[in-house]
């Protein structure tokens, strides 16, 4: 017997006990289902077996890791459906893009095609899995067997991978008769996916699950069409390079031609860029340029570039932010733990904003305020503006699109632009990355080197700064008139040995302590490339 302590008491089990066994017992406490265990520090799946005495926790789908265990064994299970109705080597055809709200997008490649009679199909094949309670088994391969295993699979991508891997093995996970890689950890059976759905969309299909934070339901899946085409867009420009995984772009740190790479990627977005701005130019009464987009999307650094283009076009463009129209600290609303809520509307004076772009508007002289984040008060500093003929305001802040922000302006004075740094670049062909990882880590080396912040605050902080992008950001995306991607294909190489040793800072204790294990073994897929 083992002694097993949860919740501070203590449980007798014969040695060699499934945690999953474990976690039924607990499972009433919880009102989403237990993904996996933290045992003595340390995360485990529930196909693992207890050993020895331990204390154990559980991780529920809600957390970001539970969410992130149960995404990945979905996406396992629609490609073991694939493989059933398909054949062996159809997956080598799929590919996991990018999400849409509830939805990840998966296409087709080569000769595979898949209609909407396929498509249920697949659909049905994957609750005949979940009716069957299939388990999942993982195994370790050395690495020399696990790459003879892909190449015999036809899995060139993991193949690539894993050629730059340092590693003495490669755990992977079988389903049946279908093997595969993932990152990450994986559910013990297939009975645990209770609720999806898949559904054609453009040209391949959308696969629908629970959202983190929100349970087990399903919800409606709402086409965002503008979104959409832009992370198409980048898709097929890193189709067209040659550059669609990490394996991919760690072959062209490995030719020498990363230059080449970083030019023509920023060539790209310098045209896109100017394609924003001529559009502005042509656009007749534009006076307020309203830009918005998540956290560390390049929201400031693409005011500047956009600035420059539009004198290209004779026109003088003034920044302004929103932050400056912040309420002062003291009258600033409250979340619902009683802090400080700046992400919301009401921390702006909406008011005072209006009136000021209104003056400007109606050719008045206006002196524009500055908001002192050390004291938490607007002040005034002799900062006047007057708009002329040629001028026109670039205004950023993550309220940018939602017109209660600007209620005042006429419609045909505003351009508004989305901005959001939108990963195309996969590890592998069934393991996206997703957009949130790129740009926590892009904030992470900022905070650390503009802010003075470690990267334990700034992981703590980021499920409050993603709840306030989910309110305040997203429901507006597709009200702009233009997107622009920020993401370069290669930056999370260049970033990647400024974050290591941030991450590597926050101890084992720690609440934060996970996701930095998570972004380190994340990181190691990339080859460096030298920040010069």
């Amino acid at each position: 017997m083992v002694t097993v302590t949860i919740e501070g008491k203590e449980y007798y089990y014969e040695e060699g006990i499934k945690y999953e066994i474990i976690a039924k017992e607990f499972q009433k406490n919880y009102d989403t289902p237990i993904a996996l265990v933290i045992v003595d520090g340390k995360i485990r799946e529930l196909m693992k077996r207890v050993t020895k005495d331990c204390t154990i926790d559980f991780i529920t789908f809600k957390s970001v890791i539970g969410h992130k265990t149960f995404v990945r064994t979905a996406v396992m299970m629609m490609m073991k459906a694939i493989h059933d109705e398909y054949g062996a080597g159809a997956t080598n055809n799929v590919k996991v893009n990018f999400t849409i709200g509830p939805g990840y997008y998966c296409s087709f490649k080569g000769d595979l095609k898949i209609d909407a009679a396929g498509i249920e199909r697949i659909k049905t094949r994957m609750q005949e899995m979940i009716d069957a309670d299939i388990p999942f088994t993982k195994k370790s391969y050395p690495t020399d067997e696990a790459l003879a295993l892909f190449r015999k699979l036809g899995m060139t991508d993991k193949e690539q991978l894993f050629k730059y891997r340092r590693s003495s093995s490669i755990n992977i996970y079988c389903l049946g008769d279908y093997y595969d890689y993932y990152y990450g950890y994986m559910m013990p059976s297939t009975s645990y996916v209770t609720k999806f759905d898949l559904i054609p969309y453009e040209e391949g299909m959308m696969l629908i699950l629970p959202q983190h934070g929100t349970g087990n339901g399903v919800e409606q899946f709402v086409p965002r069409k503008k979104l959409f085409a832009t992370l198409m867009q980048a898709s097929d420009w890193s189709e067209d390079m040659g550059i669609d995984t990490v394996g991919d772009l760690n072959d062209w740190v490995c030719s020498g031609q990363v230059e080449d790479l970083i030019l023509v990627q920023e060539a790209l977005q310098e045209r896109r860029i100017g394609e924003i701005a001529r559009e502005i130019s042509e656009r007749d009464g534009v006076k307020f340029v309203m830009i918005a987009g998540p956290s560390s999307s390049g929201k400031t650094t693409f005011s500047h570039r956009l600035s420059i283009q539009l004198r290209t076009y004779g026109l003088t463009p003034h920044p302004i932010a929103l932050d400056n129209y912040y309420k002062d600290h003291k009258d600033t609303p409250l979340d619902e733990d009683g802090n400080p809520d700046y992400e919301c509307l009401e921390a702006l004076d909406v008011e005072q904003f209006n009136k000021d772009m209104t003056e400007l508007l109606n050719g008045q002289e206006v002196e524009l305020p500055t908001y002192n984040f050390k004291t938490g008060k607007r002040e005034y500093k002799g900062n006047i503006l007057k708009l002329g003929e040629d001028d026109i305001l670039v205004i950023e802040g993550i309220h940018g699109l939602n017109e209660k922000m600007s209620y005042a302006l006429p419609a045909e004075s505003k351009y508004k632009i989305y901005i959001s740094a939108l990963t195309a670049l996969n590890v592998d062909d069934h393991n996206r990355i997703p957009t949130t990882d790129g740009r926590i880590i892009r904030r992470m080396v900022r905070d650390a080197r503009t802010r003075g912040a470690s990267a334990q605050k700034t992981i703590a902080m980021w499920p409050s700064v993603r709840k306030g992008e989910e309110m305040n950001i997203f429901p507006y995306q597709e009200d702009a008139d233009a997107m622009f991607n920020s993401a370069l294909i290669y930056e999370l190489a260049v970033l990647k040995p400024y974050a290591e040793p941030l991450l590597y800072s926050i101890e084992k204790g720690e609440p934060e302590y996970f996701e930095a294990r998570r972004l380190l073994k994340f990181l190691e897929y990339f080859m460096t490339i030298g920040s010069d």
